[in-house]
């Protein structure tokens, strides 16, 4: 097939670990509500999952580069198996069942032992995840030519998608009125099963080995200077690290603003979810289609300004469909930026660099999450203290609209067609 013979192994292991991912989504946030109210705390769940893109990042691509792929990808998934199993198990030693949010104080629950266990596990997901994300995408290249790369992520993120956001949220909630642990043993099922899955992927592409092995610290600065001469990947880098941050703003606190502005169930929190899920998988399947048809440069624009007009309309509105349909779009332009953008860095960064000059796009790319997410407690927290709850949970969204659109601003001369087209030129002749 014309995407290779190990591609759908990594296929079908992605999807079935964003399974758990997706029913996950809804069982880790509402575990967070049902221990503490306090915006300040549940957005440091997000802070602690995401803060491994940020301390973690540089060292896993140095890693990536010199250990075989396949290896880590198991590895890193068989680790979050067991470490899902452990919140499994603390969730059952309370007792399997957690007081509803309407109980609980203003300021923190007496749960605080298990909001400390949800706190250290989050955060060494995160590890486990920056890993295996990482591992992934370098490993792609490896089993897919560079003339399919669009096509088959655009086919493995619809999956992903689908699995994530469309499957897995109404299986999180149905499992939550079931039991409170049984979410949590099925996100940790489904990452040892992907990580059996990557097991049979029975020929994989060797670590690069044409560059002599140098200090840790070297191959590090190495990957480092490559993408910052970059005219290319390094400004791509520092507006997606923007746009992460802004989404974090807003992501960190979402919880908070789906119970009490929306008025929302375990049910429609997960519908919510599913929409997203919706554009993301239409994504997944078109974005090499709207690449072509409009060109790289004008659709990363319109991933922007979207962005910040569906922000804007979330922000003022008080209803679950129109909120629903903004994250359709949302969902859409995101995957579409990803699948232009990996997809150009996997076909102009040399392959025994990909894993390290990775990393360190990432760690600026991602390492805003864990930022954005606790300026967004913040902003809730402080806005709460003075203008009230209403204003301070939509204040995050009108903040990242602002924001994605000064993003537009500064990112519109800088991604061009001409520009990726001529990084792909180059790359071709350094071959």
């Amino acid at each position: 097939m014309a995407l290779g013979r190990n591609y759908p192994r990594l296929f079908a292991a992605g999807t079935v670990s964003n399974l758990g991912d997706g029913i996950g989504l809804v069982a880790y946030p509402w575990l967070a509500s049902a221990v503490t109210r306090n915006p300040v705390l549940i957005a440091l769940v997000a802070v602690a999952q995401r803060l491994p893109w940020l301390l973690f990042t540089l060292p896993a691509g140095v890693i990536t580069d010199r250990v075989d792929r396949r290896r880590i990808m198991m590895t890193a998934n068989g680790a979050r198996a067991v470490l899902t199993s452990l919140v499994a198990l603390a969730v059952l030693w309370r007792g399997g069942e957690l007081p509803g949010p309407d109980e609980l104080d203003d300021v923190i629950s007496t749960e605080w032992v298990l909001y400390g266990c949800v706190l250290v596990a989050t955060m060494l997901l995160g590890v486990g995840e920056v890993l295996y994300d990482n591992s992934a995408q370098t490993f792609m290249p490896g089993i897919v030519s560079n003339d399919h790369l669009e096509k088959a992520n655009g086919r493995l993120w619809a999956s992903e998608t689908a699995a994530n956001q469309f499957l897995g949220p109404p299986l999180g909630s149905l499992m939550l009125a079931a039991g409170f642990a049984l979410p949590f043993v099925v996100d940790a099922g489904s990452f040892a099963l992907s990580a059996a899955l990557i097991m049979t992927i029975a020929a994989t592409p060797p670590v690069a080995t044409a560059v002599a092995r140098q200090p840790w610290k070297t191959e590090l600065r190495e990957g480092v200077r490559w993408l910052w001469h970059h005219e290319l990947l390094r400004p791509m880098a520092v507006i997606l690290g923007l746009l992460n941050g802004l989404g974090a703003v807003t992501f960190a606190v979402f919880v908070l603003f789906a119970q009490d502005i929306l008025d929302t169930s375990t049910t429609e929190f997960a519908a919510l979810t599913m929409a997203g899920a919706i554009g993301g998988i239409l994504a997944g399947w078109t974005a090499s289609m709207v690449s072509k048809r409009l060109g790289s440069g004008p659709s990363l624009w319109l991933t922007l300004v979207g962005g910040a007009a569906t922000s804007a309309v979330i922000g003022l509105v008080s209803n679950v469909p129109t909120v629903a349909a903004m994250f359709a779009i949302y969902s859409f332009l995101a995957v579409l930026w990803n699948v232009i953008t990996v997809s150009l860095r996997q076909s102009i960064i040399p392959d025994h660099l990909l894993g390290r000059v990775n990393s360190v796009y990432r760690f600026f790319a991602w390492g805003m999450i864990p930022i954005g997410s606790l300026v967004g407690g913040l902003i809730v927290a402080i806005t709460d203290a003075v203008a009230g709850r209403e204003l301070a949970l939509r204040m995050p969204w009108f903040i990242a609209a602002g924001g994605q659109l000064a993003v537009f601003v500064y990112a519109a001369p800088r991604l061009t067609t001409g520009r990726m087209d001529s990084a792909r030129a180059a790359a071709t002749i350094g071959d």
